[in-house]
């Protein structure tokens, strides 16, 4: 029935660079919020009391690009020497429907989410000046957004936080000077959060671990954790503050317990939401009126995301030469 390209996580890292995927990211979510693409909101089954398995398709046919992502949650595979997060994107041909590629999902995943949150960093951060960061966890995505800050940002200093001590000096020690960036580890979160400029949330946290308090005037947030309706990582008391940007109104209006926890106690109304990040890189809405304002990306996660990573990973594996070319 044909032959399609089987490309492995290691053909993955060899073809995408991250400066091509935050442009990339920044395409497919302006060609989201324009309604330039089909994309239902992703199918989520629980699987016992052991994770989640996610079906997420999405069509942009500006690219063309068709295909689906399929993604597990399991947070005791590192238990078993696994990731918690495991992914695998199936690419189709948007003339014929057949198959063209079997691309490994996880590293997208993870460079992705850095990318966006990029994007959102490129858009919404109060000036273009070298910024100080801070970091609240120390695993994948902590990486991929130190990487992809630095791709858009000059770094002055980075701090980073996780609640154990080894991991968030092993991180600093190993990420330190990589990005041309000193990444230092704190010994609080709000030590670490306290007058930074740009502030990554990615834990596993399902309460509020950031702060109101903690939060500077000007500064711009980006939390990528808590995923799910009964899940927070962010002080309602901010969320309220800030002038919240999301990658899908829908998504976050049924995932998102930063956002829908806070609305059903009455703190503010689904009006809240400010913008989708696509609409600001289009230029229609305009987020921050001031320097002084605080501004909140809230990342879920989107189908159209990794179908354009994975559309832009074929197109440079093919031009490269790369992956395996498989029968079916």
């Amino acid at each position: 029935m044909g032959t399609f390209l089987l490309l492995t996580e290691a053909d993955v890292r060899r073809v995408l660079t991250m400066e091509e995927l935050v442009d990339c990211m920044e395409g497919a979510l302006a060609q989201y919020s324009t309604g330039d693409v089909a994309q239902p909101l992703r199918s989520v089954i629980v699987v016992g009391s052991a994770g989640f398995f996610g079906v997420m398709p999405a069509y942009l046919p500006t690219s063309p690009a068709l295909g689906t992502k399929l993604v597990t949650v399991f947070h005791d595979n590192r238990s078993k020497g696994l990731p918690s997060h495991l992914a695998s994107i199936v690419l189709l041909d948007p003339a014929t429907g057949a198959l063209l590629a079997m691309v490994d999902g996880r590293y997208i995943t993870e460079a992705r989410t850095g990318a966006v949150s990029a994007v959102s960093a490129r858009q919404l951060a109060s000036s273009s000046e070298p910024a100080t960061l801070a970091i609240l966890g120390s695993g994948v995505q902590a990486r991929s957004h130190l990487e992809a800050l630095a791709a858009v940002r000059r770094l002055t200093v980075a701090r980073v936080w996780s609640p154990n001590e080894t991991h968030r000096s092993r991180f600093a020690s190993e990420t330190t000077g990589r990005f041309s960036v000193e990444v230092h580890p704190a010994r609080t979160a709000e030590e670490a959060v306290r007058d930074t400029d740009l502030i990554v949330v990615a834990t596993n946290a399902v309460r509020p671990l950031l702060m109101n308090a903690w939060v500077k005037p000007g500064a711009h947030v980006m939390a990528v954790g808590a995923c799910r309706p009964d899940q927070q990582e962010l002080d309602p008391e901010l969320v309220a503050r800030a002038r919240v940007v999301v990658d899908s109104r829908s998504g976050a209006l049924a995932e998102s317990g930063d956002i829908l926890m806070p609305i059903r106690t009455g703190r503010f109304g689904e009006d809240h939401i400010a913008a989708e990040l696509g609409e600001v890189v289009a230029g229609k809405v305009r987020v921050r009126q001031s320097g002084h304002d605080v501004t909140l990306f809230k990342s879920l996660g989107m189908a159209v995301e990794d179908v354009a990573s994975a559309h832009l990973a074929y197109r440079r594996a093919r031009e490269k030469g790369i992956g395996r070319e498989l029968e079916l």
